[in-house]
């Protein structure tokens, strides 16, 4: 379901209660994707997302994705606790629509120079801009099935070898292809393409680019990292922008 954010002008697909599955900038209106050069301890980094849309006169409804990494993966029950704080400050923040958590998100753990504490490493938010292009974030998702944080909804939960990555890497792209339908768009509006794990990718990668289509052009990053959540071995996550600051 697709629902509009008035106040943050762009549209959101709905997610669960942490995040949303993904947002596509409203008509006239273009995504911005900024990311710290040294990320920042979240909660900090929520300051600093507000100052900054201060700056640039946005209002703080104008915040629709947040990229946020961790020192390991959680537990189940550990990311739920931290799901719990983190949208403590979107309700503080006024954030949600009747209810609903507009936001997307990608929360990873970098298995190289992870942080002490969990950081935000980027976000994004809408700007006035007539006649734009299409613009879009689709939320990160590893292999869980249905709509609630269970364990028991990993595919091939406690698997890791090669047949069992290709098969949970099949299931994450046909999760993000859903999200960016979902959402009105195609894959010919993507241009960045994160794939997040720390197994080889092996015959993952022509799965991949058979997927992305024409986006293929632009070619997909491999982070070295893990899933939010111990036991999901593979992540993604999409986005279509064309301003990238740096702050």
């Amino acid at each position: 379901m697709v629902k509009g954010n008035l106040h943050g002008n762009y549209m959101f697909l709905k997610g669960i209660e942490p995040y949303s599955c993904g947002v596509i900038a409203a008509p006239d209106h273009e995504i911005i994707h900024l990311t710290f050069r040294q990320p920042l301890p979240w909660r900090q980094g929520f300051e600093a997302v507000s100052a900054h849309l201060a700056q640039v006169g946005r209002p703080r409804a104008a915040l629709c994705a947040m990229e946020l990494r961790s020192p390991a993966p959680f537990s189940m029950e550990g990311f739920i606790a931290f799901n719990h704080h983190y949208c403590q400050v979107l309700e503080e923040w006024g954030l949600l629509v009747d209810g609903l958590n507009p936001i997307a998100r990608t929360n990873v753990a970098p298995l190289h120079h992870p942080p002490a504490s969990p950081v935000l490493h980027a976000f994004s938010y809408t700007v006035p801009n007539p006649g734009a292009a299409t613009t879009l974030v689709v939320a990160g998702a590893g292999e869980l099935q249905g709509a609630a944080l269970l364990a028991e909804g990993i595919v091939l939960r406690g698997r890791t070898d090669a047949q069992a990555i290709e098969e949970k890497a099949a299931f994450v792209l046909g999760v993000m292809e859903e999200r960016l339908l979902g959402l009105g768009a195609t894959w010919d509006l993507v241009h960045t393409v994160d794939v997040y794990t720390v197994h080889p990718l092996g015959a993952i990668s022509e799965r991949i680019w058979e997927r992305m289509g024409g986006a293929g052009r632009h070619g997909f990053r491999w982070y070295q990292t893990r899933p939010p959540v111990e036991e999901i071995e593979f992540e993604m996550d999409l986005r279509g922008t064309r301003t990238e600051l740096y702050l």
